[in-house]
């Protein structure tokens, strides 16, 4: 619904360039075919050298899921269509032909002759808060995005219960002897203080959007500007090496899409950290 060009054709029209960068693309169950996206994801992770990865998003946004002619799930039918969807993908990806009877999806000797660069396929990236959501990510996927809690009021609070929230998918994995790593999606922003930058912030994203979707910015946005991330480079460096030492290994920054915006992020927060 957003003003941003489709994550698969961005991905596919700039692959050619990446040399480090992964071509990290997002996709709903329930609005896309597992075997197109199968051969979708094998095709760019070719292009992109084995570094194509997938973040699996369940759906929660009933408005966008309609418009494209799909259906939010509710309870635990949600998660079984996600990972018949997720079983589908691996199927093709690691056997000669493949066959699956589901509640949700049906395929019958399915063979996809292109494989992915890598011999395992893409990694599965994925984000849940609940119990049952959990134990999905502790079976099924490679990496968790931690979701932010939304009666944190500050950045330590935020660091404690991401600590928390760690030590029990590591007891979780633990049980099934799997291995899932941790990211996290904080709000990264440059400003001489942290309430400059968070103004700044706001004001650009009306600037560019004066009717922006209240749901979005509730729900997605505004927990992620508390991580601490927002204010002078030292500062928004030292939270991300805080959020590194608890075992985040990969931080996607949300942020102002401009150029000047990008290029000052990577100057005076990305470059300093990999000296």
């Amino acid at each position: 619904l957003g003003h941003d060009i489709h994550g698969w054709v961005n991905a596919a029209a700039i692959a050619s360039r990446y040399e480090h960068m992964r071509a990290l693309v997002a996709v709903h169950p329930g609005l896309w075919d597992p075997v197109m996206i199968a051969k979708m994801s094998a095709s760019l992770d070719r292009i992109v050298k084995g570094r194509m990865a997938l973040n699996i998003v369940n759906g929660w946004f009933d408005q966008e899921f309609e418009m494209f002619g799909g259906t939010v799930l509710q309870g635990e039918d949600r998660y079984q269509r996600t990972i018949e969807f997720i079983d589908i993908l691996r199927g093709l990806w690691e056997n000669e032909t493949y066959t699956k009877h589901g509640k949700f999806y049906n395929v019958e000797k399915g063979q996809m002759l292109l494989k992915p660069r890598t011999k395992e396929g893409p990694e599965i990236y994925s984000v849940s808060t609940s119990d049952r959501g959990r134990d999905f990510i502790a079976d099924h996927c490679d990496w968790w995005f931690v979701e932010f809690p939304k009666e944190a009021e500050n950045a330590d609070e935020i660091l404690r219960s991401l600590e928390t929230s760690i030590a029990d998918m590591n007891q979780r994995t633990a049980r099934t002897g799997r291995k899932v790593r941790y990211a996290l999606n904080p709000f990264v922003a440059i400003g001489k203080t942290s309430q400059e930058a968070f103004d700044d912030t706001i004001a650009q994203i009306f600037k560019y959007d004066s009717d922006p979707d209240t749901r979005k910015i509730e729900r997605r946005m505004i927990p992620a500007t508390r991580a601490g991330c927002m204010g002078t480079p030292e500062d928004v460096r030292k939270q991300l090496k805080r959020f590194n030492d608890i075992g985040i290994e990969l931080v996607l920054m949300k942020l102002l899409p401009n150029v000047e915006n990008v290029r000052r992020l990577g100057e005076e927060v990305i470059q300093p950290l990999r000296r």
